[in-house]
């Protein structure tokens, strides 16, 4: 049994339950032990007056039935005595079963009387078929003797089972009475004989030595039953054998020894008159007898009695003390150990946890106030408490002195992050300067890597202003179109030719929104490229949804364990707290920092046939119409600007869409009108759209030498051909829509527009037309 994870209480109570109980079994069981015996001595009347009695009565009324059945067996004639005889007979039987079934014997009596008695009542039952067999001479006289000598033998069995008082001297003399009764009825034995002997005027064969053996067995219980007598009760029977019938009776029955055939000379008035006087004298010493254990056994359990009631009452006592005292020391312990236990739990669970939370929202706290003293005595659970008290002083200041180094910790980050975040800005901005400046091919393209680098880094240093609790500095005030939030995302991303955006429905984000979208997209989409082969592709569709626009970010990688996943989950469902030890899942965390800044809800799950999708559900509140592109969008901040490069180049995909372009981020693939077969040389309609011609470099420089057209062009050349058509066209119609509204001065240029966002890399369409 397990006893390690009870509670106090239930510890302690077996602690006392246990002694108690056996205690309190001891002193059941000693005082029925004792108790048991007294009562056995007060039921020793019930016995003798119920049971002794009576069943002495039917002895002696069979024993004289048996002497003149055994004579009427022996003549010729009906003896009218035994009729007589027979009914005084059925008289003993019948009060003696009316004793036997009356409630008070049954109840004093114990299982062995109680079969001893059921013993005697069935032997008494064939008593009115053997009269029958004695009446009609179908039994000789040693079956008659045979008869009357079962029941009697049953009667002295019952006797005997009276013989268990709980007194050694008093049960001793009890079994003397029986062992008297039982020479009594060897005594009857022998007349019985004698008298059927006499009446046929000699012995049946056998009846001699069963004579003989007879008076020997009387002689022998006798002697031996005096034996156990007190001394008063053995002068008594002393006188008794030394009177004149007691010895002229034991003379007689030398005589009937020493001759095997009836003697002539016999006194049979001699032997009657004396066999009468020792069996009647024998018959009173045994009843005297047994009317003294009885007045002696009732105040023998009298005094047993009174000092089982002190004992008991006193153990009672001692009982109930012990159990006040446990119940008493016990719930003192409970109390106390109780109060230290609640006051841990107070502090683990809610004091230390509200310390730190306050400390978090930058309020004050006071150590002494929040760890109160707890005096619990001076023993050991009062040295408990004192060591507590420390315990929790220490942990309340171990509280407040990491949230002050975790409070400074993030101004450090932040501070880091501002700065960082002021330089890279300048440089972004000095790079788009350069850009727009840079006439020569080869360097605008390194300018654009460098700018994508630069993005990179931004992202990175709003990462420390994440970690730090305030919010990026990037910000719009109008709505962004899904898809353009979504190729900003990937222009974030080091691996960004590996992304395709596949069918994205038409919807708008909020403006405040937007930075966080597009830093928690970035993260995912940088996740899933790092997680998958090199070779792979990554999906990126979006959809409207009842709840808001759900985005799905696919990779074709190995995929996470369930166990993996739940765990990722978990960390995405909320906002943890930042934790030094977890940096391995640093873009987990920046991504549900974002997420439950804006109600977002991101969810990971496995893809099929592999990998791992993750949706990104943005709430009802943050979706919007698509804001229409036309003459009086005008990009008012660096950032909305910098997503304007973003998306001026390529245009938003619809339902039917071809699939993406893979060379630069964000670049798409639309259906060409019917008839124009180029995008390097102007439509035949005449549709005034510009193209982006290659600038030549220095005049010093020297001039390629180009090398002839192949005769048939490779597919990726006409793949990039069709996508410089794509970015061209849409370029074309936003420069032409602001030069006739005169707000951009830059798209009236002979130049077709910037050149690629600051924050990606080139496109195809760029590096080839």
């Amino acid at each position: 049994m397990n006893t390690r994870d009870w509670p106090i209480r239930a510890k302690l109570t077996a602690l006392v339950i246990g002694p108690v109980t056996a205690l309190l079994a001891l002193w059941i069981f000693a005082t029925s032990l004792t108790f048991g015996p007294a009562l056995d001595l007060l039921a020793a009347r019930t016995l003798l007056y119920d049971l002794g009695r009576p069943g002495e009565a039917v002895v002696a009324e069979l024993q004289r039935e048996r002497r003149l059945s055994v004579v009427q067996l022996a003549g010729d004639g009906t003896l009218p005595a035994l009729a007589e005889q027979r009914t005084r007979t059925d008289q003993a039987v019948a009060e003696l079963r009316r004793r036997v079934d009356g409630p008070d014997l049954r109840d004093a009596a114990d299982d062995l009387l109680n079969t001893r008695l059921d013993q005697l009542l069935s032997a008494l039952d064939a008593l009115p078929a053997g009269r029958g067999y004695i009446d009609a001479r179908k039994v000789d006289r040693a079956g008659a003797m045979g008869l009357y000598n079962g029941m009697v033998n049953s009667a002295f069995q019952a006797f005997s089972a009276l013989a268990t008082l709980p007194d050694n001297q008093i049960n001793r003399e009890a079994l003397a009475l029986t062992a008297l009764g039982r020479s009594r009825e060897l005594l009857n034995q022998t007349d019985a004989l004698l008298a059927g002997a006499l009446t046929a005027g000699r012995y049946a064969e056998g009846e001699h030595q069963q004579l003989v053996r007879t008076i020997d067995n009387q002689r022998f219980l006798m002697e031996t039953a005096v034996a156990d007598l007190p001394d008063a009760a053995r002068a008594e029977h002393r006188r008794f054998v030394e009177g004149e019938a007691y010895v002229r009776l034991h003379a007689l029955q030398d005589t009937l020894i020493r001759s095997r055939d009836l003697p002539a000379d016999l006194d049979v008035r001699a032997w009657e008159s004396s066999q009468a006087a020792v069996w009647q004298g024998l018959r009173d010493f045994e009843l005297r007898g047994a009317d003294d254990l009885t007045e002696r056994s009732v105040p023998m359990a009298v005094g047993i009695l009174v000092r089982l009631g002190a004992a008991g009452v006193l153990g009672l006592l001692a009982i109930v003390l012990c159990l006040l005292v446990a119940l008493r020391v016990g719930r003192s312990l409970v109390r106390r150990l109780t109060g230290v236990r609640t006051a841990a739990l107070d502090m683990a669970e809610q004091r230390l946890p509200d310390v730190v939370a306050r400390l978090r929202r930058g309020e004050d706290v006071d150590v002494a106030r929040e760890a109160p003293e707890l005096d619990h005595g001076s023993d050991e659970i009062g040295q408990v408490a004192r060591a507590f008290n420390e315990v929790r002083r220490t942990a309340v200041q171990a509280a407040v002195d990491e949230v002050t180094l975790r409070r400074g910790l993030n101004e450090v980050f932040l501070n880091i992050a501002r700065r960082s975040q002021g330089l890279v800005h300048r440089q972004l901005a000095l790079l788009d300067r350069l850009e727009r400046r840079t006439e020569d091919p080869d360097e605008l393209a390194g300018l654009f890597q460098v700018d994508h680098l630069a993005t990179r880094l931004r992202r990175h240093a709003e990462d420390l202003v994440i970690l730090a609790g305030a919010a990026p500095g990037r910000g719009w005030r109008s709505p962004v179109a899904a898809v353009d939030v979504v190729r900003g995302a990937i222009s974030e991303v080091e691996s960004y030719d590996r992304v395709d955006v596949g069918q994205m429905q038409p919807a708008g984000v909020l403006g405040r929104a937007v930075g966080d979208v597009i830093h928690l997209l970035a993260e995912l989409i940088e996740n899933a490229t790092a997680f998958s082969p090199p070779g792979t592709r990554v999906d990126v569709t979006g959809r409207s949804v009842p709840s808001g626009y759900a985005i799905d970010i696919t990779d074709h990688g190995l995929g996470m364990s369930p166990q993996t996943l739940a765990d990722a989950n978990r960390r995405l469902s909320r906002a943890p707290d930042f934790d030094p030890a977890e940096s391995a899942r640093l873009g987990l965390f920046v991504v549900a920092r974002l997420a439950a800044r804006h109600g977002v809800r991101v969810e990971l799950r496995l893809a099929t046939p592999a990998g791992t999708t993750a949706s990104v559900l943005l709430p009802t509140d943050l979706v919007t119409e698509e804001p229409t592109i036309g003459p009086d969008v005008n990009p008012s901040g660096p950032d909305e600007r910098r997503l304007a490069k973003v998306t001026r180049l390529t245009t938003v995909p619809r339902p039917g869409a071809a699939r993406p372009a893979r060379e630069g981020p964000g670049a798409s693939v639309v259906s060409l009108p019917a008839g124009r077969a180029s995008s390097v040389e102007p439509p035949a309609d005449g549709d005034g759209l510009p193209r982006r011609v290659r600038r030549r470099g220095p005049a010093n420089r020297a001039r390629p030498v180009v090398a002839d057209a192949p005769a048939h062009r490779p597919p990726e050349e006409a793949r990039r051909a069709m996508s410089a058509l794509q970015a061209g066209t849409a370029r074309g119609r936003r420069d032409g829509a602001r030069a006739a509204a005169d707000r951009l001065p830059e798209a009236t240029t002979t130049e077709p527009g910037p050149p690629a966002p600051a924050s990606e890399p080139p496109t195809a369409t760029e590096r080839d037309a």
